[in-house]
């Protein structure tokens, strides 16, 4: 495992999250800048990165609203808030957290091969990825949709209207898997933004990924595409980490359920995702059994 930095969305926040219970000893340690660092026990992934006092975090570089590079070199968006709990709750300070950008592709490989300590990317949770990760969560429910140019000249309605025609999803991607069923001509490249260029152009005539990816993207190019707001599945958007790490994912999933009580959730929401969608209601987690 490698053990890398991580941030905290505030110190109210903060203290609210360290108040978890779960894995933690009944004492903890403050640092020279105040920060207090729970105990965890001897063993534990909690307790190594609560040690380390850094985390590493894989997530998307090209995503507006959940995981878009920013100015700082560091991505900003909901996704990256929702790491920032993460590591608030272990005792980890902003500075502390490495945040690596992660593909769809590369996912699963980031995490089985410790270049990332958990990755929250737009990370849909499905059985097949369950086999080789673990995932907490679900922090948020989206959709697979579709984008066309602004106007929609095709006039297209949904994915049967795509039968035969090219179309534009990255590879490795569940929006990839779930398109192919429709009979398209799949184009796929490694990041949804470099499908934009093709749209425009024409060579493909619409983009396929989940709602919440689409409306940013749109939203970052204003006049120039459009959502159909028809989704045809739904993604659970979970955390994934290493596989059968069961009191790390277990952590996790208190860690959020703490967010949605305490109001950290919404205010993760309301300043990145919020600055374009309505605020939803966060979804139940999900502790399955291996």
């Amino acid at each position: 495992m490698r053990l890398k930095k991580g941030l905290m969305i505030s110190a109210i926040a903060a203290v609210g999250l360290l108040g978890l219970s779960a894995c933690a000893a009944d004492t903890s340690s403050t640092t020279d800048t105040d920060m207090v660092v729970p105990e965890f026990e001897a063993g534990t992934t909690m307790a190594d990165l609560a040690e380390a006092g850094t985390i590493t975090i894989g997530t998307k570089f090209d995503q507006p609203l959940f995981g878009l590079k920013g100015p700082s070199g560091d991505p900003v968006g909901f996704d990256v808030e929702i790491g920032k709990l993460v590591a608030a709750s272990l005792g980890i300070s902003e500075d502390n957290i490495e945040w690596v950008e992660t593909v769809s592709a590369n996912r699963e490989t980031f995490i089985e091969n410790g270049t990332v300590d958990i990755v929250i990317a737009t990370y849909t949770i499905n059985d097949t990825r369950k086999e080789v990760i673990s995932f907490a969560g679900p922090y948020y429910n989206a959709g697979q949709d579709i984008l066309v140019l602004d106007g929609n000249p095709e006039g297209i309605t949904g994915p049967e209207d795509l039968a035969g025609k090219d179309v534009c999803s990255v590879a490795g991607s569940t929006s990839e898997k779930n398109i192919a069923e429709y009979d398209v001509n799949l184009i796929t490249t490694d990041a949804y933004s470099a499908c934009l260029e093709p749209l425009r152009s024409g060579n493909v005539i619409a983009v396929t990924t989940d709602n919440v990816i689409l409306a940013g993207l749109a939203d970052q190019n204003p006049g120039e595409f459009e959502v159909l707001s028809n989704p045809f599945t739904e993604e659970p958007y979970g955390i994934g980490l290493g596989h059968d790490d069961d009191e790390f994912r277990d952590f996790i999933n208190d860690v959020l359920e703490t967010s949605y009580s305490d109001g950290s959730w919404d205010a993760a929401w309301e300043s990145t995702a919020g600055q374009v969608l309505k605020l939803p209601t966060p979804p139940a987690v999900d502790r399955y059994s291996n």
